[in-house]
């Protein structure tokens, strides 16, 4: 009789996790919530144009994240060169084929939707700084290997700088920083990297200008430095924020509901996409952007217990990866509707209007939710219990 293999077949009857999808599924609410209310206005005879291609993304991106969650993740790794190649690929293809707006080429247009491929790319290229961690897990200590890998996230950042997309290198950087932390890099290495990156920002914004380098354009450089004096230009640089920290404080403690004019009379721009948590401050309040607050706290709680009980190192890497990467991006936007960040055109994640965001948190989240699963079948064949 042959012996029953020790090995857990991977079937549909692996869970989710719940409180993970409960989070997911409170801030798409709130999403939709958010942009159904303060978009009603914006295109004349459509008041649900925003409403409903936000729930056309949810329900595709949310058909990924399940479809996801049942691949094997490890299979990236064998894939992690033709990956990164597609990264490269993709940005090219901005360049090539993307359309110009506000001075930048960020996106493709298609009959549906933009597609802005340096969001899929910040997925992509952490899959493959994880995999490149995992072949040099022996010499994670030296140089070569910190700089290595270094390497490999700044060719798709500078790439993306020049588009310029700001906001998205800054997020590939994190990623790649939270990859090697989680992987075991000495810590004054990761404090080098951290040196080199404050000297960096010192040099592009005023070293730089100061003995005629220009780095950014004058335009890139008020903006990010507008927050530091926003009533120096209340209707120019500064307008934007303003307006947002006026929404926000106006909500209170519970909210103005309808008569929230900020919104609603479009004194507030991008009030559906890079500014929508001022919308949730003056409509519903503290008590909703606490909830909305809450709901992501639980969300990347999830991510980092999903670490903790991944099967291998390259799951760990990968769940570290997405955590950072959606900590940073909630970080900076929230920090820039309340007037503590500067803009830089980052999105709050599932809960600002726009198709490859969307797309792009759910293949992530259905990405964490396939270790947790492996991670779970893992211990199941050794025995083990793992609370939630």
């Amino acid at each position: 009789m042959n012996e029953p293999s020790l090995r857990t077949p991977r079937s549909l009857a692996l869970p989710f996790d719940p409180l993970l999808l409960l989070a997911t599924l409170g801030i798409m609410a709130c999403s939709l919530l958010a942009i159904g209310a303060s978009t009603q206005d914006d295109i004349p005879g459509q008041p649900d144009y925003y409403f409903n291609r936000q729930l056309l993304f949810f329900a595709v991106g949310f058909v990924l994240m399940a479809a996801i969650s049942r691949i094997d993740y490890t299979r990236a790794r064998e894939l992690k060169y033709g990956l990164y190649g597609a990264s490269i690929v993709l940005i090219f293809a901005t360049w090539a084929f993307g359309g110009v707006t506000r001075g930048s080429r960020r996106a493709i247009q298609t009959p549906f939707f933009e597609i802005q491929t340096s969001e899929l790319v910040k997925v992509l290229l952490i899959l493959v700084l994880s995999a490149v961690v995992i072949d040099r897990a022996r010499d994670l200590g030296s140089r070569q290997t910190t700089a290595r890998i270094m390497l490999l996230a700044l060719i798709p950042t500078a790439l993306v700088m020049l588009q310029p997309d700001l906001g998205s290198a800054l997020v590939y950087v994190v990623s790649a920083v939270a990859i090697l932390f989680v992987a075991g890099v000495p810590w004054y290495r990761l404090a080098v990297l951290g040196a080199i990156g404050v000297s960096a920002i010192a040099f592009v914004l005023a070293i730089g200008p100061a003995v005629g380098v220009n780095v950014l354009q004058d335009y890139q450089v008020e903006r990010l430095t507008a927050f530091l004096h926003p009533t120096d230009n209340p209707g120019d640089e500064g307008y934007q924020q303003n307006q947002s920290r006026i929404a926000v404080g106006a909500g209170q403690r519970t909210g103005r509901g309808d008569l929230s004019s900020q919104t609603r009379l479009n004194f507030l721009p991008e009030h559906h996409t890079d500014f929508v948590f001022a919308v949730v401050g003056e409509r519903w309040g503290f008590v909703g952007a606490a909830l909305v607050l809450t709901l992501y706290a639980l969300l990347l709680w999830r991510g980092l217990r999903i670490l903790t009980i991944s099967k291998n190192l390259y799951g760990a890497l990968i769940a570290g990866g997405i955590v950072a990467m959606i900590l940073f991006q909630l970080f900076v936007n929230v920090g820039m509707n309340i007037g503590i960040m500067p803009i830089t055109g980052i999105p709050l994640p599932l809960l600002s209007y726009g198709g490859s965001s969307v797309l792009t948190t759910l293949i992530a989240l259905g990405l964490l939710q396939s270790i947790y699963a492996q991670g779970r079948a893992a211990a199941a064949t050794k025995g083990r219990v793992l609370s939630m």
